[in-house]
């Protein structure tokens, strides 16, 4: 095939669903994070919609794959054209329940009894139906039949559906305005915008050629790409697929803005009328748009309209003020007035914030300490020495410890990073963003980091539980691209080399050992886990975060 002459171990922009490709986008990243968040708190119903080619089918098939099977019952009904009957029959056959018979009470009651099992078990059945908007009327007031399965305090199963915009117009109808109220969350999947579309065909081509690039496209044909697509994957995918056909024909290692422009003319020659329909929606959308927006000015009185002028004035001249340069010792002096407790419930719910959980509240008489209110949601808190440019690789909230005079000690979370400045809770003598260069005169590397063992692997340290961690770990190092071996659970030389092969791919010390760094980056480069980043983005000074 074409794309081996380029290194890569398979086609980088095949148009199949492939979870291990997944790219963390923002608008990807959100939607998991809904889908997780409401399975995790057994919501009951969950939508998830999205245009043609939005990446729907990935996420699901990632979110199923990052569910623990020891835990989770799954099942995935991916063509739902099928009458009730059918429709029963699949769901019990994906369960591996029995399908005989054509009474669909039978089957109902199969079902029944299978989701109290495995409540009593512990278990979350989750049942996601893919293409949901080709349901029949009929079809889904039987998946709301399903959905009454419950006992006094708990969902039996969770229910996911998953189609294009026409599934919101289905749910719509009169007739299905019992489900409809039923559905707790509900997230419509955006297409990407230009730089997440830029990282995206650079994230595929890095993963089809094992971490390197063997072929770049220049600015030009990003641009190109872009204004095509839409920032839709599907299309994205086509363009980039054919365009490496053209650089290896013509033996160029880089895809110019007018090998771009051939390839986007060669795919809407195959498919004319699926563009149109995208152009029909994009107009349709643009209009509905426009309305709205008319219709918001023409509620807005215009005497009002130079007050925000005087406003976005003053706060220029506010901007314009130098921040003074921070005094280390002034700043130590204010954070020994903060009682030690105070400090500490500050920070740790910072991170909290950060990760999305509950917060931590104080119990008067019992004071506490720094694990014990990590443990509290969940979470891991691992002590190291760091230094800024390793906290920025990890990319994760962090709390970093403050030595006061005589040696008492006083935490601030690290919640933002960008090139020259950081973002801080509580905040440092009045101060919510200081330096790198202020920073290091207070800090001096002593780091816990907080973050989530997904797959419990550092806590399986005996007999079949440690087998099992080894077995999760075989699997994240083989979505990296690491471990090709078989997942054994064995912690072999084999499996201890590729971790080492990772370490030295992500600059972390090459030992082949579990630790806290190397499971935090893991989880982050294997995809589907999305924890939340410190790391601010172009255009964007709030924090990338996630959901567990």
């Amino acid at each position: 095939m074409y794309w081996e002459s380029f290194g890569f171990k398979e086609a980088p922009f095949a148009l199949t669903p492939n979870p291990s490709f997944l790219f963390l986008s923002s608008p990807h990243q959100e939607a998991f994070a809904h889908l997780l968040f409401a399975i995790e708190n057994r919501a009951g119903f969950i939508e998830l919609s999205g245009e043609v080619g939005t990446g729907k089918t990935t996420i699901v098939r990632t979110l199923l794959n990052q569910l623990d099977p020891e835990t989770h019952r799954t099942a995935l009904i991916f063509n739902p054209i099928l009458s009730p009957l059918g429709f029963m029959k699949e769901v019990n056959a994906e369960f591996g329940l029995p399908t005989e018979g054509n009474e669909i009470r039978d089957l109902h009651a199969a079902l029944n009894a299978y989701l109290l099992e495995e409540n009593r078990a512990g278990h979350t059945v989750v049942l996601v139906i893919d293409e949901a908007q080709n349901l029949a009327v009929e079809v889904l007031e039987h998946v709301r039949l399903i959905s009454n399965l419950e006992t006094e305090s708990d969902k039996l199963i969770q229910i996911v559906l998953v189609g294009q915009p026409e599934l919101n117009a289905l749910l719509a109808r009169d007739e299905l305005r019992q489900l409809d109220q039923r559905i707790t969350v509900r997230y419509h999947l955006k297409p990407m915008c230009f730089e997440d579309t830029c990282a995206y065909i650079r994230h595929r081509i890095r993963f089809a050629a094992e971490g390197r690039e063997p072929l770049t496209f220049s600015p030009g044909a990003f641009k190109r790409i872009f204004k095509f697509s839409g920032g839709l994957p599907r299309l994205i995918n086509g363009v980039c697929d054919r365009a490496l056909l053209l650089a290896y024909t013509r033996e160029c290692k880089e895809v110019t803005p007018a090998m771009a422009s051939l390839a986007i003319a060669d795919l809407r020659k195959e498919s004319p009328r699926r563009r149109r329909a995208l152009q029909v929606r994009a107009l349709s959308a643009a209009l509905v748009l426009c309305v709205a927006i008319i219709a918001g000015f023409s509620a807005v009185s215009f005497h009002l309209l130079p007050e925000p002028k005087q406003e976005t004035k003053e706060k220029k001249k506010e901007g314009d003020k130098k921040v003074p340069p921070l005094s280390a010792e002034a700043a130590r002096q204010a954070m020994a007035a903060q009682p030690e407790q105070e400090n500490l419930y500050a920070a740790v719910n910072a991170v909290m914030d950060a990760w999305r959980v509950q917060r931590v509240e104080p119990v008067p008489g019992q004071p506490a300490n720094l694990r014990t209110l990590v443990r509290q949601r969940g979470l891991v808190a691992s002590k190291f020495s760091a230094n800024m440019e390793l906290l920025a690789r990890l990319d994760a909230p962090a709390l970093l410890h403050i030595t006061l005079p005589g040696g008492a000690e006083r935490l601030v979370a690290l919640v933002g990073v960008d090139q020259d400045e950081v973002d801080v809770v509580p905040q440092v003598a009045g101060r919510s963003r200081l330096t790198r260069a202020e920073l290091a005169q207070l800090w001096s590397g002593g780091t816990t980091a907080v973050w989530k063992d997904f797959h419990g692997i550092a806590s399986r340290t005996r007999g079949t539980e440690k087998a099992a961690g080894t077995r999760s770990l075989q699997g994240l190092l083989k979505q990296v691209g690491c471990y090709d071996g078989p997942l054994d659970g064995s912690l072999n030389e084999t499996t201890k080399g590729a971790l080492a092969e990772f370490q030295r791919r992500e600059q972390l010390t090459a030992d082949g050992k579990v630790g806290a760094q190397t499971l935090m980056l893991l989880y982050r480069r294997a995809g589907g886990f999305f924890p939340p980043g410190v790391a601010r983005t172009k255009g964007n000074d709030g924090n990338r975060m996630g959901r567990m």
